[in-house]
């Protein structure tokens, strides 16, 4: 069996960052074309209301529990669960207990702006 070229590798997600990652660290952990992959573990945070022009958002919950509201419902995200916010769509999130995610947007949409200040390239 041949071995995988070297710029390929494998991730955990459940193990990603392990205890090392910080309250709203930005951990990059893929490129998949034009876009990022990046977890973060969040808790007592509500985002203000934004949306992006240029780009989806994908949140795939890896452990615990968030929510995500619009402005005509809030929609419950439990481990295991993905939801894809369209672009131009005006969204929230909220993190009342600890969650740790998976964001998948276009490179260059996460800003201090929209991540409450925390976002570093």
């Amino acid at each position: 069996m041949k071995k995988a070229p070297q710029n390929i590798k494998k991730v955990n997600l459940a193990e990603a960052g392990g205890n090392s990652l910080e309250l709203f660290e930005y951990l990059r952990v893929g490129d998949l074309n034009d876009h990022m992959l990046n977890i973060v573990e969040a808790e007592n945070r509500t985002l203000e209301f934004h949306s992006h022009a240029d780009s989806d958002e994908m949140f795939y919950i890896i452990e615990g529990t968030m929510q995500i509201e619009f402005k005509d419902q809030i929609v419950d995200l439990n481990q295991g669960d993905f939801i894809i916010v369209p672009k131009g769509v005006s969204h929230r999130p909220i993190c009342t207990t600890i969650v740790k995610l998976l964001l998948i947007e276009k490179k260059g949409t996460l800003n201090k702006d929209n991540t409450g200040g925390t976002y570093r390239e």
